[in-house]
């Protein structure tokens, strides 16, 4: 999945009718200044571990997440998986940066998402497309079930990341994102 210099999909080119567009938005008050080195030198402190990837872009292997809302107590089913976050283009009110994950066992068993992350003074957006697992198959079912799993997943992604960027001193950042990782407690996908 490379992300180097490119979107998704370009805009004249028609998209597989097996992936599906994805666009979330966060309200947070963002300095962009401060949030930069978070996809940089600081990206350990909250995506997790560096691993070799694809010409172009950083790898991270981390937990995503999938928390089950509304369940009391809270559960959250997690998976292990590669997090690459690639070329970041600067705007004089935004920046873009260029992200995908799939996971990092039994790959074609679970969607991969590849898109961007736009942050601005004022909201994070995670804009692209994911491809269920199954091609059109898998389609069918993502369209019954599986879109849950995707989309929750991917507004856990944002909401971690705005809690992350969100305007506060590097340190507190990191140790807000640490915590709210500790604490959560779930069930564990990512063993068969």
């Amino acid at each position: 999945m490379p992300l180097r210099g490119r979107r998704p999909y370009p805009l004249a080119m028609s998209v597989p009718s097996h992936v599906t567009p994805l666009r979330l938005v966060q309200p947070v008050a963002v300095d962009l200044a401060r949030a930069l080195p978070l996809f940089g030198e600081e990206a350990t402190n909250w995506l997790g571990t560096p691993v070799a990837g694809p010409e172009g872009s950083h790898r991270y292997l981390t937990d995503l997440s999938l928390p089950i809302r509304g369940h009391a107590p809270s559960l959250v089913f997690r998976k292990a998986a590669f997090v690459d976050v690639g070329e970041i283009r600067l705007t004089s009110d935004s920046c873009e940066i260029e992200i995908g994950w799939q996971s990092s066992s039994l790959a074609p068993l679970f969607p991969v998402f590849a898109g961007h992350l736009t942050l601005t003074p004022t909201e994070v957006r995670l804009e692209g497309y994911y491809a269920p697992p199954g091609g059109e198959i898998g389609a069918v079912l993502d369209k019954a079930f599986l879109g849950i799993a995707a989309r929750g997943t991917a507004r856990w992604f944002l909401e971690r990341t705005t809690e992350v960027v969100a305007s506060s001193p590097t340190g507190e950042r990191a140790e807000m994102a640490a915590s709210s990782t500790n604490s959560t407690l779930g069930a564990d996908s990512s063993n068969p």
